[in-house]
């Protein structure tokens, strides 16, 4: 296993992703939308969850293939962050730059960011832009840069202005992995337990768009034009059929939020998004 911290700043691209009212729809399923939801979970009047960036990355938009050699089982999400441009079509095609943005070494393991970019393919108007961060278990030692640490986006010493609570379902991975990510973490028992893991765990990214779905139902009126960005840290697993709690503080057009689990541990932390 070898990190290589020559890649930071090396870029991918463009490269081109395509998307249906299909992949929509299985996406909004995918995190939790259901019969409440129909502009979100049906054809009618249909409209995109602002989280969705997530799952639309192109392929060789980011050069992955860089970084070095390290084992996929030790590999979980770290950070995730998304600032819109506006609403996603329901369809379309956009086209992706991608760069290794940093690479940091944790001692016990490596963190790899990367930043994409991502403009409709046809008129070139930009759409999204995405930052995500991976933590990669036992890469560290390779003698890089420890980069930032200490608290970020720390909720005020009073209670929230706002709570929702949604509940998972047991298989809400399988359903959400039909959306791209295959990663046997979430779905194969014995692939979890040689991850240190005693079954498989929800996506991050599942978690992420819980979260989103309260934000914007919450402080959008279920808009997603207002939803302008998100950002959060995966603080600690989260498995299929635990409930989630997105705890909201409210300041202006700005939220500090964490996403808890019903033993009140803290899942989705570092949380901030503004909204219009």
């Amino acid at each position: 296993m070898a990190i290589n911290p020559e890649a930071v700043g090396t870029t991918g691209g463009p490269a081109e992703r395509s998307w249906s009212s299909k992949d929509c729809l299985l996406y909004a399923l995918g995190v939790g939308s259901g019969i409440e939801e129909l502009e979100f979970s049906t054809e009618k009047n249909q409209k995109v969850l602002p989280t969705m960036p997530v799952v639309l990355g192109a392929r060789g938009a980011i050069p992955m293939g860089n970084i070095g050699r390290f084992n996929p089982a030790m590999l979980v999400h770290g950070e995730q962050a998304v600032e819109l441009a506006g609403p996603i079509p329901v369809s379309g095609t956009l086209k992706a730059v991608g760069k290794i943005a940093a690479i940091y070494d944790k001692g016990k393991g490596a963190v790899i960011v990367t930043e994409t970019e991502s403009r409709d393919a046809e008129s070139d108007a930009l759409l999204f832009k995405t930052r995500s961060s991976m933590f990669i278990r036992g890469a560290g030692g390779f003698g890089g840069d420890r980069g930032p640490s200490g608290p970020k986006n720390e909720p005020p010493g009073r209670a929230p202005d706002h709570e929702v609570t949604y509940q998972t379902s047991v298989d809400q991975a399988l359903l959400y992995r039909l959306s791209g990510d295959r990663n046997p973490l979430h779905s194969d028992p014995e692939f979890a337990k040689m991850a240190r893991f005693p079954k498989p765990i929800l996506h991050g990214l599942c978690t992420y768009g819980f979260t989103g779905r309260a934000l914007l139902h919450t402080l959008c009126e279920s808009d997603p034009a207002r939803f302008k960005s998100m950002e959060g840290r995966f603080s600690k697993p989260v498995f299929p059929g635990e409930a989630l709690t997105v705890k909201m503080w409210v300041d202006g057009t700005q939220c500090l939020f964490q996403t808890v689990n019903p033993s009140g541990e803290v899942v989705l932390d570092q949380g901030l998004m503004t909204f219009g």
